[in-house]
């Protein structure tokens, strides 16, 4: 199916979970038959009169999803991952990690390597024995335009990395000069980001270890980003001239976030990996007439 109407009347289930507290409503959904509009998804995302989440993750299989049947032969599985706003997403590094941890809570794959479909293609996924999961992410694109971001009167150059989703990772004194992230720190030219970024601010802690805060578009500051956090390792990779393409040596950044730690790998073939904790905290259902009192928000479609 595509969806049934908004007419659901039976409880939804759901989970909560988080990946360095970058936390999501989960809810599955292996038929894809239920309705989650976009002002559905920001009700359940409110912190206050929902369930509270940085995004959703609707777990349905990719041979029932129609942006996902072409992957069912890679990929049983599609995360059908929507932003806080309600809008689309590509990719989240985080809720790929949850995602995964969900489907081996269910009993629907077993510890070792899987694959997810998403919007921005098939990942590969590895459950470790220790909890962690990995998750491929693919390679980092540099789009030439150079960028510079502002706030509260400074301003510093940033980088402009790709992951599938636009980042401008700028390397700052503190990351209290990052201000308060509640929207869009400005960024110039505007043309460098037609749809909207995600902004990294980024400071040392040591030899290959750095700490971020983040702006995620269509969620505000969250707690952790992990495509922004790769993002931030292969910035950082060129910057201290560790490019693996270049030097032909794999480099590994420690990378900390207000929710947790993340380590990042990049490949010398350019892949990249995000290794980090994945943790189910709560399930239960949701009352349907959550879902129909809803509340005004944008129906653009956007990357996280």
């Amino acid at each position: 199916m595509d969806g049934v109407s908004t007419s659901q009347t039976a409880p939804i289930a759901f989970l909560k979970g988080h990946g360095t507290e970058n936390d999501f409503v989960i809810v599955p959904d292996p038929d894809n038959a239920v309705d989650l509009p976009t002002t559905a998804v920001a009700k359940l995302c409110d912190r206050r009169a929902g369930i509270g989440g940085d995004g959703l993750l609707h777990v349905v299989r990719s041979a029932d999803h129609p942006e996902a049947r072409a992957m069912a032969d890679e990929a049983e599985w599609f995360m059908d991952y929507r932003n806080a706003d309600g809008s689309n997403a590509e990719m989240c590094g985080n809720g790929v990690r949850v995602f995964a941890r969900y489907l081996q809570r269910a009993g629907l794959v077993e510890e070792g390597d899987l694959a997810v479909a998403t919007r921005g293609g098939v990942k590969k996924v590895h459950l470790a024995k220790d909890g962690d999961v990995t998750v491929s992410m693919g390679r980092a694109r540099f789009p030439e335009e150079g960028v510079m971001v502002t706030v509260d009167g400074r301003s510093w150059p940033a980088l402009n990395v790709n992951m599938g989703n636009p980042h401008a990772v700028a390397f700052v004194e503190d990351l209290d000069h990052a201000g308060n992230l509640l929207s869009v720190p400005p960024f110039s030219p505007a043309s460098a980001y037609p749809d909207g970024v995600n902004v990294e601010f980024v400071v040392e802690r040591g030899e290959r270890h750095v700490a971020m805060r983040v702006h995620e578009r269509g969620s505000g500051e969250t707690r952790s980003c992990g495509t922004g956090a790769c993002a931030v390792a292969v910035a950082a990779a060129r910057r201290d001239g560790a490019d693996p393409s270049v030097t032909g040596v794999p480099v590994t950044y420690t990378v900390d976030l207000p929710g947790g730690r993340l380590v990042i790998t990049e490949r010398t073939d350019g892949e990249i990996e995000m290794t980090g904790p994945a943790v189910i905290v709560a399930e239960g259902h949701i009352d349907p007439a959550l879902l129909t009192q809803v509340v005004p928000v944008s129906t653009e479609t956007v990357i996280a």
